[in-house]
């Protein structure tokens, strides 16, 4: 484990939309769901050059059904990413919207996003999964490229104290992403299946050719932690010579992490990825009840900590983009590379 930076906790000043202009890092953001589109929609604010690396392991919804009746990869985290990269210009915020809508019907296409139709159908006309995404980003105006963590197919079990009320001191294995995010049981860890997927080589380059990795915000064992869990993405990661930052939640999720405080979910990405080193861990400062505590957990990582206000000004546990991207650029200017991005 490295420690690169000291363990310290520093309250960060924002203005937001003051961001950082004639400087473009390389930036690679991994993870699912809500979460990423969160972390995309800030982090295309300040950077030009944006990879999104996204789990497949969603087995719910329309990406279940698809994923069932086709064999594909679930394409609707993908999708979430390509919705977050369009731009704010009436072109961008139009196909955003078109390629989320869901059909309302009492037929087979009831709640299938068309984003997911289009890019199965993009699938198996090209047979090949980059080359559709990047396409379909193409159409969009992406202000990025997203990109699959592995090409195959993914799914998730977790070892769950309590998942029976009836037994809530046995331990069981709960399969599938949908199921484990509902669990009213205690996570104790993750697995992938199979155990060692393949990664999508572009996926492993762009984080070694970054200059910041972002993980999180998002659903921490469901979302966060698979990325770690893909062999090959994995040595990349501890590899890279990129800087990391980790971005915590605004608040525990409901099954998933109930009742975690912020250093413990430090301390389950410890125990999943120990050979992971961080450099900064961005939290909200009203989510952070016990600073020292925080502190110390990322002290373990190798990372110093951040507190900045990022949650929306609504009250809802939802990051703020416009804040969120001037907490990212805040601190890829602290704790970046002296001189020009290359």
């Amino acid at each position: 484990m490295t420690g690169r930076s000291t363990a310290k906790l520093r309250r960060v000043r924002l203005v937001p939309g003051r961001i950082r202009r004639g400087t473009q890092p390389k930036v690679v953001a991994l993870g699912g769901g809500m979460g990423l589109s969160a972390s995309l929609a800030a982090l295309r604010r300040i950077t030009g050059d944006l990879t999104a690396v996204v789990t497949v392991a969603d087995d719910g919804g329309s990406s279940g059904r698809l994923r069932e009746e086709l064999g594909v990869l679930p394409p609707g985290d993908l999708r979430k990413a390509l919705a977050a990269l369009c731009g704010d210009d009436d072109w961008g915020q139009t196909w955003a919207r078109v390629i989320q809508h869901r059909f309302q019907s009492k037929g087979e296409l009831h709640e299938h996003a068309v984003g997911n139709l289009l890019i199965v159908a993009l699938w198996e006309q090209l047979g090949d999964h980059v080359q559709a995404l990047d396409l379909v980003g193409k159409l969009l105006g992406a202000h990025g490229r997203v990109l699959p963590m592995s090409a195959v197919p993914l799914e998730l079990q977790a070892l769950v104290r309590g998942h029976d009320p009836a037994r809530p001191d046995d331990v069981d294995t709960v399969r599938g992403q949908a199921t484990v995010a509902l669990t009213p049981g205690e996570v104790q860890s993750v697995h992938l299946v199979p155990n060692d997927p393949p990664a999508v080589p572009e996926a492993v380059a762009a984080v070694l050719d970054a200059d910041w990795v972002v993980l999180g915000p998002g659903s921490w064992f469901s979302s966060v932690i698979p990325h770690l869990l893909v062999p090959e993405l994995h040595d990349a990661l501890v590899e890279t010579k990129a800087r990391k930052v980790l971005s915590l939640n605004l608040a525990p999720q409901p099954g998933e992490t109930s009742g975690f405080s912020p250093q413990r979910h430090l301390e389950v990405l410890a125990r999943h990825a120990p050979k992971l080193a961080l450099d900064v861990v961005l939290a909200d400062e009203a989510a952070v009840p016990d600073r020292a505590s925080l502190a110390e957990a990322a002290k373990g990582l190798g990372a110093a900590v951040e507190l900045a206000p990022v949650a929306s000004p609504d009250g809802s546990p939802t990051h703020d983009r416009e804040l969120l991207a001037a907490a990212y650029d805040r601190i890829f200017r602290m704790h970046g590379r002296i001189g020009p991005w290359r």
